[in-house]
C-alpha cells in the first residue's frame, strides 16, 4: 500500500481528527480564551508526535505558544519547512452562523467551522499527508520541520523574533505555507505574489470630555466629523490614493504580466456572487485581478466615535477613531507608507482640532521566483492532487511571514492554497470543503515525492 492508497483508506479517521482540532476555541484576539489557545498547541503537539515526527516542541512566546516538529531521517535530500497557524478569528457577529462555530458540521460536501479553512484545515492536509508517507514507507523522501504559530489572526507579534533567535533550528531549502484559496477543485492556484501591509490609527481630539450637542453644537468642530473629512480625502473621485509620494515606489504593471492576468478572468457575475453587491468600484484603468493583485490599496476598516447605543443621546464626542489599513505592492515600504499617511493626515486635519496617527502593525511585500525548481515541483503536486495544472496569481492578501522566511533563509516560499473564495474566512459559516481536504493531502503527498527527488541546492534554486 502506497501513501496515497494509505490516506484514501484513512479519510474517515482524518476528517474525525480534523473535527476534535476544530472543537477547541483558540480565539488568539480574546485571553478569555488563552487557556483553549495553549490547549491547542498541545494538542497539535501531541498528534504530531502520533504521526512519527522524531522531535515535537511546544516553544512559549510572550503570547501564544509555537508548535515546532521535525523528522530527519532523510540524509542528503532537502529539508522542507511547513509554516502554518492554529488560533482562528472571533466567532462575531454570532447570530449570523447557521451552526455552532466550534461544532463542525457536514453539510452538502462541505465542514463548517471556525477555522476549517483558515488556517487549521490546510496545515492538518500536510500533518496527515506526513502520516500517510511514514505509514506507507516508513520513512519520508524529505527532511521535514513544522513551525505553527499562534498569533497569526493577531499580527505574529512573537513569530519574527522567535525566528531570528532559532535560525539554526529552522533552516531549511524550501518553505510550503497553505493559507490561501484557489479558484475553484479544476483551477488550482499559486500565489506568487503577496501585498504588504500597514495598519494604522487615527484618532483625532477636540474638547476635553463630550459635550452637550444643544448647548455647544454649532460653536465646536466635531472631532467625528473631522475625521469623516479627513478619511474622506484620503481618495480621490477617481479612486486613486491623495497621498503625495503614495505612488512613487509603485512599479507599472508589466505587459506580460498584465497579459497573464486577463487569461485568469473574474466576470462580474462572479464577482457579484462572492460579494453580494451589483456594482464594484476602484482605481480607474485597471482590472480586478490588477487592483486586487498588483496595485496599493488604501481602506478604512473602522470608524467609532460619540454614541453608538440604541435610542437617543445628543452629544459631541471628544474624540473618533478610525482604523485605517494599505495593502502594499513590490517596493514599497511599510514604515514609509505610514510616515506618509501621517504626514497627510496632519496637513488635511482643521486647526479646530487635534490628530494622532498610529502605527500598529506592518507587513512587507513577498514575491517568488516562477522559474524555480520547486514552483515545477508545486505545479505537478497539483496536477497530481486537483487533476489540473495550476494557474499563477498575485494575491491581494498580506502572509507577513513568507517576506521573512525568504529575507532571514533565502529560500523559495511555496504558497498552496486548498480553500475557496467563498470559504467565509473571517465571518460567520466558516467552511472547508471536505474533498479539498482529501485532495490537499495528496498534493502534500506528492510535493514532497517531487522535492525528494532534487538536490537541495536545487530545491533552494
Amino acid at each position: 500500500m502506497n501513501a496515497y492508497e494509505y490516506a484514501s483508506t484513512h479519510h474517515d479517521a482524518y476528517l474525525d481528527e480534523l473535527k476534535s482540532l476544530l472543537r477547541l476555541q483558540s480565539i488568539s484576539a480574546l485571553s478569555e480564551h488563552n487557556a483553549e489557545t495553549a490547549k491547542t498547541a498541545d494538542w497539535l503537539a501531541d498528534n504530531l508526535r502520533q504521526i512519527g515526527m522524531t522531535r515535537v516542541e511546544v516553544y512559549k512566546t510572550g503570547g501564544h505558544p509555537i508548535v515546532f516538529a521535525e523528522w530527519s531521517g532523510a540524509t542528503g535530500a532537502p529539508t522542507v519547512l511547513i509554516y502554518g497557524h492554529y488560533d482562528v478569528q472571533p466567532v462575531d457577529p454570532l447570530e449570523l452562523w447557521d451552526t455552532s462555530p466550534f461544532e463542525p458540521t457536514i453539510k452538502d460536501g462541505n465542514l463548517f467551522a471556525r477555522g476549517a479553512a483558515d488556517d487549521k484545515g490546510q496545515v492538518f492536509a500536510h500533518i496527515k499527508a506526513i502520516e500517510s508517507i511514514l505509514k506507507a514507507d516508513g520513512k519520508l523522501p524529505v527532511n521535514v520541520k513544522f513551525l505553527i504559530e499562534g498569533e497569526e489572526e493577531i499580527a505574529s507579534e512573537h513569530l519574527d523574533p522567535f525566528i531570528e533567535a532559532n535560525t539554526d533550528l529552522l533552516r531549511a531549502d524550501v518553505c510550503v505555507i497553505s493559507d490561501s484559496h484557489i479558484l475553484a477543485t479544476d483551477r488550482p492556484v499559486i500565489v506568487y505574489a503577496l501585498r504588504g501591509l500597514t495598519y494604522m490609527e487615527i484618532e483625532v481630539h477636540g474638547a476635553k470630555g463630550d459635550l452637550h450637542s444643544g448647548a455647544y453644537g454649532g460653536t465646536v468642530y466635531n472631532p467625528l466629523q473631522a475625521l469623516c473629512e479627513i478619511v474622506a480625502a484620503l481618495h480621490k473621485p477617481d479612486g486613486t490614493i491623495n497621498v503625495p509620494g503614495f505612488y512613487d515606489r509603485v512599479r507599472p504593471i508589466d505587459q506580460k504580466e498584465r497579459e497573464a492576468l486577463k487569461q485568469i478572468p473574474w466576470t462580474d457575475e462572479e464577482f457579484f456572487a462572492e460579494t453580494g453587491l451589483h456594482s464594484s468600484w476602484g482605481e480607474q484603468g485597471y482590472s480586478r485581478r490588477e487592483q486586487i493583485g498588483v496595485r496599493p490599496t488604501l481602506e478604512v476598516n473602522g470608524i467609532v466615535g460619540g454614541f453608538i447605543g440604541e435610542g437617543p443621546k445628543t452629544v459631541l464626542p471628544a474624540k473618533a477613531l478610525a482604523k485605517i489599513s494599505c495593502r502594499l505592492v513590490a517596493a514599497q515600504d511599510p514604515l514609509e507608507i505610514y510616515e506618509l499617511v501621517k504626514k497627510r493626515v496632519a496637513a488635511l486635519t482643521p486647526a479646530a482640532v487635534t490628530s494622532e496617527v498610529r502605527l500598529l502593525n506592518t507587513g512587507y511585500p513577498a514575491s517568488v521566483d516562477l522559474n524555480s525548481r520547486a514552483i515545477e515541483a508545486a505545479s505537478a503536486a497539483y496536477e497530481r492532487g486537483f487533476g489540473a495544472r495550476p494557474v499563477y496569481l498575485p494575491e491581494g492578501g498580506s502572509i507577513p511571514v513568507v517576506a521573512t522566511l525568504q529575507n532571514t533563509f533565502k529560500i523559495p516560499v511555496l504558497l498552496i492554497g486548498l480553500g475557496l473564495p467563498d470559504d467565509n474566512l473571517h465571518a460567520p459559516n466558516e467552511k472547508f470543503k471536505i474533498d479539498h481536504f482529501y485532495r490537499g493531502i495528496d498534493t502534500a503527498i506528492a510535493l514532497f515525492e517531487q522535492i525528494g527527488q532534487m538536490t537541495p541546492e536545487a530545491a533552494r534554486s
